[in-house]
């Protein structure tokens, strides 16, 4: 069996950090996600808005470099909740247990720390045809034995 969601969406709220009686790390968040399609009537794309809980260093990281309105990826498995509320009827919840979550827009201007930058690539090497060399020669053809 597979339980496996990504997910990319902005955050609707800041991560919500809490730790739990053990001192466990866990954030909570949402994340808006557009759906592929518009909406026949308004021309808009319709948005989800999926609950998403983190644990230990993964809470801890979203919670330090994640705010509301960035966009993230999220990696993790889709859980689903059956609970009792208030008035004793019995409700049933889901949300994204995220396993990883990633930055999913560049580095906002004036942040720091927290999202990797990929080293510039090295400049191209020309290697050019040689002074004198004529761009199509014929490459001789041996007797048509393969080398190996």
């Amino acid at each position: 069996m597979l339980n496996r969601i990504i997910l990319m969406g902005r955050l609707t709220r800041d991560p919500e950090l809490r730790h739990t009686q053990s001192g466990t790390a866990v954030a909570s968040f949402s994340l808006a996600v557009d759906r592929d399609f518009k909406n026949r009537d308004s021309g808009e794309k319709a948005t989800d808005f999926i609950d998403v809980v983190a644990w230990r260093n993964t809470a801890e990281f979203v919670s330090k470099y994640f705010t509301k309105g960035r966009m993230a990826v999220v990696e993790g498995r889709l859980q689903i909740r059956d609970w009792t509320d208030r008035d004793g009827g019995k409700r049933r919840s889901a949300e994204v247990v995220a396993d990883n979550v990633y930055f999913g827009d560049s580095k906002r201007d004036g942040e720091s720390g927290g999202s990797f930058s990929r080293p510039a690539a090295p400049a191209p090497v020309d290697y050019g045809i040689p002074a004198g060399a004529d761009q199509f020669a014929e490459l001789a053809d041996d007797d048509g034995d393969l080398p190996f």
